[in-house]
């Protein structure tokens, strides 16, 4: 994207949305690719080259998910920078397969966080699993935004932007007070990186459980999103009702906690079919 001034235009704009930095630069990414293809400036492509580069995208076997940010992407270049007439274009979004969360069993939870030796480790499992964290939201997780009082956690500025407050559990606590006081961990971020004022990255929390669950016989299909997913999971079998797990989980739509039903214990939901109810669950002799 060399027209310097629409680069920076566009990242105005991208902030004054309130776009995420990830997203940011994932959007930028898919911009430049794009112009790089045509070499021209993007006031000069349109409708055409737009929809000839997705397609392209798609019989080189890129991802959906990767097609669908570069359609996002040049969406909002050229309907909120641009200011073009976007619906005009009747350019289709790649539509994908909604897969199922992959979610722990109680056990498996239980064996991730007590098979976890390390100290630092085991705290940041054990409070993301008692409040249903994302990764991020707990490797930016600050001394301060532990309640021990009220037993809740501040999450500030969660996906979208927004903040919320979920659960601490007993035991999340007891595993932090525990950390904090062997690492001596006082202020700032509470799981810190290579030095005080950085916090500990994604991606070494990504590698850490994936090492756990190799070690474990865990779920091979399982990521460490999975302890969020286990937590709602557990949650709904355990009696909470959607719409108060849908604020713990800081969801904007109650159908997105709604998925978790799916992959739920119907038993533990105490759900029956109403076959057995008005049969009177008659069983043969």
């Amino acid at each position: 994207m060399e027209n310097t001034k629409l680069r920076e235009q566009f990242i105005r704009d991208m902030k004054l949305k309130g776009f995420a930095e990830g997203t940011q630069k994932a959007y930028l990414s898919c911009v430049i690719l794009f112009v790089k293809k045509y070499n021209r400036n993007p006031q000069e492509l349109g409708e055409t080259e737009i929809k000839e580069y997705l397609f392209q995208l798609s019989e080189e076997g890129r991802s959906k998910t990767y097609i669908n940010q570069c359609y996002s992407g040049l969406r909002f270049l050229y309907e909120t920078t641009l200011k073009r007439d976007w619906e005009s274009y009747k350019i289709p979004r790649s539509k994908q397969k909604k897969r199922l969360p992959v979610a722990l069993s109680q056990q498996e939870i239980y064996t991730l966080i007590t098979e976890t030796k390390n100290l630092k480790h085991k705290a940041i499992f054990s409070v993301m699993y008692s409040g249903g964290l994302r990764v991020k939201e707990t490797t930016s997780l600050k001394a301060d935004d532990i309640d021990s009082k009220q037993m809740r956690i501040y999450v500030s500025d969660g996906k979208g932007g927004k903040d919320r407050y979920t659960i601490l559990s007993n035991t999340a606590l007891k595993d932090l007070r525990e950390y904090c006081k062997t690492y001596r961990i006082t202020d700032s971020y509470l799981f810190k990186g290579r030095d005080s004022e950085t916090p500990l990255s994604n991606r070494t929390v990504q590698s850490v459980f994936k090492q756990i669950k190799e070690k474990e016989g865990l779920d091979k299909r399982a990521t460490v999103h999975s302890i969020r997913h286990s937590f709602a999971t557990h949650m709904l079998e355990s009696g909470v009702s959607i719409y108060h797990l849908q604020r713990l989980m800081g969801h904007t739509q109650v159908q997105t906690t709604s998925k978790y039903l799916h992959i739920s214990n119907l038993s533990a939901l105490q759900i029956t079919s109403v076959q057995d109810k008005l049969f009177g669950s008659v069983k043969e002799l």
